[in-house]
């Protein structure tokens, strides 16, 4: 009669810390199942076979190593009812989970393929989402069927602790629901395990309020005085052609090549959905383009941000160097928001929010989905809804104006 038994291994870690594994034992010989998670001798209770309460996650693991010990003897009963003479090594062999069912080796092949399509910033974002997942784990793999829902939520009291705020937290979660559905996809993992459909666990993120700057906010930062040698010249420039250009994409500006505008028009495909179309070449664009017409910059660029890329077909080389080009340019936007007396926060993306805050009374919502070239009109909602306001004002007005 074989036997299993919850043990901490004392083969110690580089960090001071042991495996907790399964012990199978079958006529004196024994095999271990790793699971994945390591703590301090400290924290062991060798008497109960127990993790002791002064561990900060004492009774997530301990749910864990009762419900593995569980399947464990479950398997083991099966086993010896079909062969008597099971060896424990064919015991952990039925009981062992496959490398390719734990959630940090899934989420390194998720990573691999973002490398492979040149998805930088996706690539960037999500590693460092799954990072804080695994720090959290105290750097263990773990089983998909383990991250239940009340894993999640303690993950998420975890990350609400250390200042993130809720969007941010959402943007964790659905990282890990992402590679959780990959794995269902693939046959990996049996959809009974998906802990997502539990009310508790909704990640629909919050509408956010999508603050752009007036008109007259606009005229402010167009008419002041910048010495035009200057970043901060430049870095306006690139702003005011976003705007112009219906809240362009700072990825598609900085992109942007002579050979784009043919017969006072752009034409030009957008990075992020590849919709191609054209737009009218507006005075005030022109006006721009001619303070950097003497200049010749690698690639046909017309702006020089990405010139020192040796391929601009590069598209990880490309996103790379936009990604820090932008965090160069925020920098700028926000002295001059604070020169021209803006209180408001100012980025390359406020210039797509702007055009949909001026857009509000002015143009059809159709009109800025065209434009915006979303494919769901919700999308495009989501920028111009919020800056709708004259009838709720003009309601308001209507009751309290007596």
């Amino acid at each position: 009669m074989a036997s299993t038994k919850i043990v901490l291994r004392r083969k110690q870690n580089k960090d001071g810390t042991y495996p907790l594994a399964l012990r199978i034992t079958k006529d004196r010989k024994s095999s271990f199942v790793h699971l994945g998670h390591n703590i301090q001798e400290t924290f062991w209770d060798e008497e109960k076979c127990r993790v002791k309460k002064s561990h900060p996650n004492s009774v997530r693991l301990n749910n864990l190593l009762s419900k593995k010990l569980a399947e464990a003897e479950d398997n083991l009963i099966d086993l010896e009812v079909q062969k008597n003479d099971v060896s424990s090594a064919a015991i952990k062999r039925k009981i062992q989970v496959p490398k390719n069912e734990m959630f940090f080796a899934r989420a390194e092949h998720h990573l691999e393929n973002l490398e492979k399509q040149k998805k930088y910033n996706r690539y960037s974002a999500d590693k460092g989402k799954i990072s804080v997942f695994r720090q959290f784990l105290n750097d263990t793999d773990i089983p998909f069927p383990s991250i239940n829902a009340q894993l999640l939520t303690s993950y998420r009291v975890h990350l609400k602790s250390t200042g993130r705020a809720t969007h941010t937290i959402i943007t964790y979660l659905s990282i890990i629901q992402n590679i959780f559905n990959q794995a269902i996809n693939d046959g990996m993992v049996d959809k009974k395990y998906y802990p997502f459909d539990n009310d508790k666990l909704t990640i629909k993120p919050p509408r956010s309020l999508k603050v752009g700057l007036s008109a007259e906010e606009v005229r402010l930062i167009e008419t002041m005085e910048l010495p035009k040698d200057s970043y901060l010249h430049h870095a306006r420039n690139i702003w005011l052609i976003s705007f112009y250009f219906a809240g362009m994409r700072v990825s598609d500006v900085l992109r942007l090549k002579w050979l784009d505008f043919q017969n006072d028009r752009l034409y030009y495909t957008m990075g992020k959905n590849a919709k191609s179309g054209s737009l009218k070449l507006p005075e005030k664009v022109t006006k721009i383009l001619e303070g950097y017409k003497g200049q010749k910059h690698a690639h046909n660029l017309v702006f020089p941000d990405l010139e020192m890329l040796p391929d601009i077909n590069d598209a990880y080389a490309v996103e790379k160097r936009i990604k820090a080009t932008n965090a160069k340019l925020n920098p700028a936007l926000n002295d001059i928001a604070k020169k021209a007396g803006i209180t408001k926060k100012l980025t390359m993306h406020i210039a797509r929010h702007t055009f949909g805050n001026i857009s509000g009374d002015k143009i059809p919502i159709q009109m800025l989905q065209k434009l915006y070239r979303h494919s769901d009109i919700k999308t495009t909602m989501g920028y111009q809804s919020n800056f709708i306001h004259k009838d709720a004002d003009e309601a308001l007005d209507a009751v309290i104006g007596f």
